[in-house]
Formats: structure tokens, sequence, C-alpha cells
């Protein structure tokens, strides 16, 4: 392999513009993409122009782009619709390809499993976009829990509540490409950042109820961040709730939602309750700047802690956020330096598991047993 790890991405459209190809481009010293395929070939040619190294190729089927010899890639960046994830993936990894596939896995447990196999047989890396694990607050508490400064973490909440800001734009409302709404959109991050601070990846039963309430009122899309979204094409749910109990009692209340009328919003934040202190990570809605807050007990009095907004300098340039720049400089140094990537397959493949439980949950009206 070359010093630098050469990129294919698949599907040019909204994360792959806003995440993966600007921070792939902060990250020039280490990676640079040679090949670009979308269904639409005019989207894979205006990003080949903008992130694209010399010669880099344009491609609309992502089967011809793996079989080109004329172009050498190592890594497949997989940034499709949820229910392309699971083929494109496994095609890859049997062209002989490393994998990044953006969140979450795949639509459904079993699609996930066969990504999980396919990447065992193949001796290739993957992992799978959870940028939010790279933010300064989250990175900070997780070191506090790997510590042991919280205790036994026994109670959580994973919150993914956005008040009116459903997404109006490529197919967030098509349930046939994106397998769902706002729980495997962003309740995928508030789920994963949650379970990797608990470090606790064995879930035994799942029960949710999910809501068809606002998206299909012809008065719903009144006041929405994104603008009005059309009720007769909003075909997945609008909010979701969930109750998971894991193998040691632990219990985790999941809460996600694109429309609610609720005061308070927040995305990839979590609630932690632990035998020594307790802690909490307000992000998104209505928290301009990350909040991270400590409770604990000092000298028989209660105690709250954050961290102090004078360490945070922001110095990242050119559309790339820090989370998502230093994402894709971990997972280049994982293909370069042989070393494990920080969102691990397995891991990823408990929040797909568990967030398909909701679903099935709220389908049969029973609780769900994994």
């Amino acid at each position: 392999m070359s010093r630098k790890v050469r990129v294919a991405i698949v599907g040019c459209g909204g994360i792959a513009n806003q995440k993966h190809m600007p921070s792939l481009k902060a990250n020039a010293d280490k990676a640079e993409i040679v090949a670009f395929c979308d269904i639409i070939e005019e989207r894979a040619q205006k990003a080949a122009a903008e992130y694209g190294a010399e010669g880099a190729k344009v491609y609309t089927d992502y089967q011809e782009m793996l079989k080109d010899s004329s172009v050498e890639f190592d890594v497949v960046h997989v940034c499709t619709p949820n229910v392309a994830h699971c083929p494109i993936t496994i095609a890859a990894f049997e062209a002989g390809k490393h994998v990044m596939c953006e969140k979450p896995m795949a639509h459904n447990t079993e699609d996930a499993q066969k990504m999980i196999d396919a990447w065992k047989k193949s001796g290739k890396k993957f992992t799978i976009g959870y940028q939010n694990r790279f933010r300064d607050d989250t990175s900070t508490l997780h070191a506090s829990c790997e510590k042991g400064e919280l205790g036994e973490i026994y109670f959580a909440k994973a919150h993914a509540l956005r008040r009116r800001a459903v997404p109006t734009w490529g197919v967030f409302p098509n349930k046939a490409l994106q397998g769902g709404g706002p729980l495997i959109d962003i309740g995928t991050h508030a789920l994963d950042i949650t379970l990797w601070m608990m470090d606790n990846y064995e879930p035994v039963s799942v029960s949710g109820q999910v809501f068809y309430k606002l998206g299909r009122q012809e008065d719903g899309p009144a006041g929405n961040v994104f603008g009005p979204w059309d009720p007769k094409t909003f075909e997945v749910e609008d909010s979701a709730f969930g109750l998971v109990k894991m193998k040691n009692g632990a219990t985790i209340y999941l809460e996600a939602s694109w429309a609610l009328n609720v005061l308070k919003s927040m995305e990839a934040s979590t609630t932690l309750c632990g035998t020594k202190a307790g802690a909490e990570i307000h992000h998104g809605g209505s928290y301009p700047k990350d909040e991270l807050i400590y409770n604990t007990v000092e000298h028989n009095q209660l105690m709250e802690k954050t961290i102090s907004p004078a360490g945070v300098v922001d110095f990242f340039e050119g559309g790339a956020s820090a989370e998502g720049v230093r994402e894709q400089s971990q997972w280049m140094d994982a293909i370069l330096n042989d070393t494990e990537p920080l969102v691990k397959p397995e891991q990823a493949f408990v929040v797909t598991q568990i967030l398909d439980a909701i679903y099935k949950s709220s389908e049969t009206g029973k609780e769900i047993y994994l």
C-alpha cells in the first residue's frame, strides 16, 4: 500500500459532502479520494472535481467500480441510504477492500449479521460512521467512565429529541430506502454513545413504541426548521421510544424524534447514573454549546462540575467539523498502521439489533427477547 490510503466513495450526496469528503480533504497527508460513485452521474462528477485526486474516476454503478482494474483503491466509504449499506459493504469486502459504512450499520439485524459475516471472512478493516464519539465532551466523559469514576452505570438515557426539525431533503422520509425515521437516523447516535460509555453490549430484552402522529397531519409541517415537509410522502415515524434491559440488569431509556411537541431538544446526548456519580451530555437543539455536567457528592454536599468553556479552541476550517476530521484521521491510521478503529463492528451491530427490536416491539405490542 502507498503511504496514502486511496479511498473510493459510494454515494456522493448529503453525508459524503457534509462529512466524509471534507474530512478526508483535511487529512490530505494520509488519504486521497480516487473514485466516486453515485447513481446520479453529475453528483459524482461534481464531487470528483471538488475532492478528487488527479485522474480520479467517476462511476454510476458500484459493481463496475469494484471490477475496474484501471483504478486502485484500498477502502470503500459507503455513504448511501440505509437499505443499500449491506449489499455494497459485502461486495466491497468480497473485492478485498476495507470498509467504512455510514451509520447505522444496516436497517435491520439480518443485514447487519450478513455484513459482520462478510467482514470476518475478508480479513479487512471495518468501521461505522459514529463521529459523535470524537467530540470533546464525549471523549472526556468516556475517559471518566473507563477510569470507573461513575462506578457501575446501571441506568442511562439516550437522547435524540428534535422539537420540529424534520429533514426535508434526500430520502429521509422514504421508508423503503431508509428503513425508518428518527429512531434509525439520530436515535442511533444517542444509543451508540450511551452503550460506549457503559461499555455494555449485552442486551436481553427491548420494548418500544413508535408514533406516526405529526408527520402525517395536514398542518403538521408548520414551524419546521428545514421548511415544510409533505405529509403525503412522510412514510416513517416522527418519534419513537424504547426501554432496553441488559444482561447485568442495567437499563437504558432511548428517546428519538424529528417532530415532537417538547420544549428541550437535544441529540447525540446521554444521561448516565452510576453508583459513585452521574453525568449528562447536552448537545444540539436547545444547546448552542455542548455541555458536560458531572453530579457528585463532596464533603456531604451535592456538587455539579462542568468543562470550562475556556478550554475549547475551534481551529478546523473548510466545512469539516473537528469530530469528522478526527474520525477520518484515526480510521486512516487504523489502515496504515494495522490498528483497531475506535468504532468496532460488533458494537455497531448491537446498536442496530436494539433499534430493530424497538420497531418490532411496537409492531407486535410485545417485549422482544434477544
